[in-house]
């Protein structure tokens, strides 16, 4: 078919990277770091002016990269919000990230609209600081000025699409991106319009919504632009997830996600029903504490680095005589425990060692995230595969112990640009549709990573021993809080 590119405009760079159409063999890469100052402190800003992600991916196609390349598929970092006036203009930078200046804003739309079970009916989520419905009602309460001005809504992705097609009339999304806005609904595959209002204060346009190997557009040099997506479901894309996996991803928070074939509509706003880049649903569950728990240890037994955390860790045995932590170091999302703290139960004389605290660490963080896979297998998800993402999801103790706890075979990918090579892989199906060589319903059939896998074996009944450990204490300390 030819050659693809993807490009993916991550919170701090854009990366890039070329493939072949029909094997996914990357054939090039390119980088640059988005040209942003930090916040003050040295975190990530929460307002970025979009033209440095232009800017960015300018540089990272730099040296012919793009040369022969027949079309682009973009994936970019969700819950970013592009406010523009009637005449396309940004009225102010780009809200990004989780902000925290909007938590106020997200617990008004909650109450606006009569609680949590009303949005987790109406779209599939309720309102956290990420989101952009949110961001509009902090815009609202804060900078009315602009939130009077704003008349068209988009996310970074949708805005890239729109900026390499050249400002198109026709405004774009896809399905995926469009799941995370807190206005449009997986289950029902429509906006609504109503919470825009509510949050902005009144109505605003919304990209049109295209199907999974849809194209946005083609650039007047004839390069065709995919729908695009966002970073999740790009990467779940790349990683070519499917029925009965799920994807661990091990960051400071934790969150598990699955491919099913239906949206989850969860009354508890536990699950997050967003939709995937084929067409299917990604339900997600969070947890606020993951590696986060395992730092927390480091800093607790004064050694150097999680590496020496993974070390000592290995020393100990299952069930790290009796030491159980439950890792809610900044209170808890799953389950809902926002107030809670951690706990470390079963001190005795005996499991009183520096190993067994540690391996506790990785037992406790483990065990919270099977605790979210369990809310998705209790409402019917198929979880038989399971890929483990992160930094951590390299270290020995997270390795030795993660199968027998989640009772699944588990699937380590070696570290790659998987939204990038997501957003390739759509590029090659959206041309490959376009030229009638490929199934709008059945993506290419890359090559899958590269990965280590690791089964439960003969430790899976010890596995499920120190689960049932963990349980007991989180059912006496926190009785029926997953029933609540």
């Amino acid at each position: 078919m030819g050659i693809v590119a993807g490009l993916d405009s991550s919170p701090d760079f854009t990366r890039i990277v070329v493939c072949d159409a029909d094997t996914g063999t990357v054939l090039k890469q390119g980088f640059a770091p988005h040209p942003v100052e930090p916040a003050e402190g040295g975190g990530r800003p929460s307002d970025v002016d979009p033209q440095a992600w232009l800017l960015s991916l300018g540089e990272a196609a730099g040296g012919g990269l793009l040369e022969g390349v027949q079309a682009i598929g973009v994936s970019a970092q969700q819950n970013g919000l592009v406010p523009l006036d009637a005449q396309g203009n940004t009225v102010r930078p780009a809200l990004v990230g989780s902000d925290k200046r909007a938590q106020v804003a997200a617990a008004d739309l909650v109450d606006a609209l009569g609680g949590r079970e009303a949005w987790a009916q109406a779209v599939g989520c309720v309102p956290q600081a990420a989101h952009p419905v949110t961001k509009l009602r902090y815009l609202s309460r804060t900078e009315p000025e602009a939130a009077r001005r704003t008349a068209f809504l988009m996310q970074a992705h949708d805005w890239l699409v729109w900026q390499l097609l050249g400002r198109p009339v026709r405004r774009t999304t896809d399905r995926g991106g469009a799941s995370g806005t807190g206005y449009w609904s997986a289950a029902t595959g429509g906006y609504r319009p109503d919470l825009v209002e509510m949050a902005l204060g009144h109505q605003a346009a919304l990209p049109e919504v295209l199907g999974p190997s849809d194209a946005a557009g083609t650039t007047p040099e004839g390069l065709l632009i995919s729908a695009g997506t966002g970073e999740t479901m790009a990467a779940a894309f790349g990683l070519g997830i499917g029925r009965g996996d799920a994807v661990v991803s091990l960051g400071a928070s934790g969150s598990v996600m699955a491919v099913h074939p239906e949206a989850l509509i969860d009354s508890s706003g536990m699950i997050t029903s967003l939709a995937d880049a084929t067409g299917m649903h990604l339900p997600v569950v969070s947890t606020l504490n993951a590696v986060r728990a395992l730092r927390g240890a480091v800093e607790l037994l004064g050694l150097p680095d999680l590496e020496s955390l993974s070390d000592l860790a290995m020393k100990s045995t299952p069930g790290s005589h009796g030491l159980v932590m439950l890792p809610y170091l900044e209170g808890e999302r799953t389950p809902n425990l926002p107030h809670t703290a951690g706990l470390l139960a079963g001190l005795r004389r005996e499991s009183m060692r520096p190993e067994h605290l540690a391996r506790a660490a990785f037992e406790g963080m483990l065990c919270g995230l099977a605790d979210a896979l369990d809310v998705l297998r209790g409402r019917g998800v198929d979880v038989r595969r399971i890929f483990l993402l992160g930094q951590a999801a390299e270290l020995p103790a997270v390795q030795a112990v993660a199968p027998a706890l989640f009772g699944a075979q588990v699937v380590v990918p070696q570290p790659a640009d998987y939204a990038a090579f997501g957003a390739a892989r759509q590029a090659a199906w959206a041309l490959g549709v376009s030229q009638g060589t490929l199934d709008p319903r059945n993506p290419p059939a890359w090559q899958g990573p590269v990965a280590q896998v690791l089964e439960p074996g003969e430790e899976l009944a010890v596995g499920q021993a120190v689960r049932q450990q963990y349980v007991s204490v989180r059912e006496q300390t926190h009785p029926g809080a997953f029933r609540g």
